[in-house]
């Protein structure tokens, strides 16, 4: 049972950190998705776990044991992880049998072992046809099963996975992404994934940690990262919301466009700014003035796109505010229409600063 504790994590280089003071806990059986654009720091935190980098400070728990700080930093090799790159780093003149068991046979386990280790992975990743197969021979999501089966056959305590599915086209790599979750549920080994694409960390991840700059600007499941983000750079990279802004008028109230807004979320300092952020999907267009105005701010259509199973509309608040809003298709105003936007207020999530 391990897990990976990460203690005010730096790496330097120079005057630049590009992981910034980096705490967080993975408990035992976790997998967990360093989420975040390029340059965000996502892959050094996972090389500095793996140990191909040392930390410039703070310290890398694994268990109850110290495997890295800035004066003693354990190898590779001594720290009982597999890692999957993005090309896999299979062996082209071995098969899938032997590509699979070399790390066993590095261990020196015995012949009987090997045997029933293999034949459990080749069940497990769906392998058993393609056993005596060359890499050259297999798909590219055959070759990331081989990949996975291998890093998972010498029971890690601690599986890295760096943008594994990259290389593959988008309908692959939305299967692959299932296949990740299937073997992660059936070994349960701690894991840390790293990737720059939502869709794929949200399927994936019992735990997103949002990464830029070098820090970890949110961490929660799934649920709690795109429900109720607390940072402007949160609500845009998860799901791509509307973030508006707006002076606050009281702990619960903003002003968009002349209208008072109810919000939830983080505090509100009276007398500032405040930035709030709603997905395009959660915002209702009304065609008329409700009778209940609350959350309702009056808006003109400035775009509309139909792209078959919903309808993209640009609006314009009276003071300049554009919102992307996503409606069902049958939902057809005509640009230049003058709308009612009603913006639920448990959807209107405040900001922090």
């Amino acid at each position: 049972m391990a897990s990976v504790e990460l203690r005010g994590l730096t790496k330097r280089y120079g005057s630049l950190a590009v992981v910034d003071n980096v705490s967080m806990r993975i408990e035992h059986g976790t997998l967990v998705c360093l989420l975040g654009p390029s340059g965000c720091g996502k892959t050094t935190t996972l090389r500095l776990i793996a140990g191909f980098v040392e930390p410039s400070e703070g310290e890398i728990r694994v268990g109850d044991r110290v495997v890295s700080t800035p004066e003693r930093s354990l190898p590779p090799e001594r720290r009982n992880m597999s890692m999957i790159f993005q090309s896999y780093a299979l062996w082209p003149h071995m098969t899938v049998t032997e590509n699979i068991v070399y790390g066993l046979k590095l261990r020196k386990l015995d012949a009987a072992t090997i045997k029933q280790k293999l034949g459990a992975i080749l069940a497990t990743a769906r392998l058993e046809a393609l056993a005596g197969r060359y890499p050259g021979e297999l798909s590219g999501g055959q070759q990331q099963r081989v990949a996975l089966a291998r890093a998972l056959i010498v029971e890690p305590e601690t599986l890295l996975l760096d943008e594994p599915l990259s290389n593959l086209d988008a309908n692959l790599r939305e299967e692959m992404r299932f296949e990740v979750r299937r073997l992660h549920d059936e070994y349960r080994y701690t894991t840390v994934y790293v990737t720059h694409d939502q869709s794929e960390a949200m399927t994936t991840a019992d735990v997103i940690a949002v990464m830029n700059h070098g820090k970890i600007e949110q961490a929660g499941s799934p649920e709690d990262i795109y429900d109720r983000p607390r940072s402007e750079f949160v609500a845009r990279f998860i799901g791509m919301s509307n973030v508006l802004r707006g002076k606050t008028l009281d702990s619960t109230h903003v002003s968009l466009a002349g209208a008072p807004l109810k919000v939830t979320g983080e505090p509100l300092k009276t007398g500032g700014d405040t930035a709030v952020s709603i997905r395009q999907h959660q915002i209702q267009i009304l065609s008329s003035k409700p009778a209940d105005q609350a959350n309702v701010v009056p808006a003109t259509v400035v775009r509309q796109v139909f792209l078959g199973s919903s309808r993209d509309y640009m609006v314009e608040a009276a003071d300049g505010t554009q919102l992307r809003v996503v409606t069902p298709a049958s939902d057809n105003v005509a640009p230049g229409s003058s709308i009612w936007l009603h913006l639920p207020a448990d959807r209107c999530r405040a900001l922090a600063g």
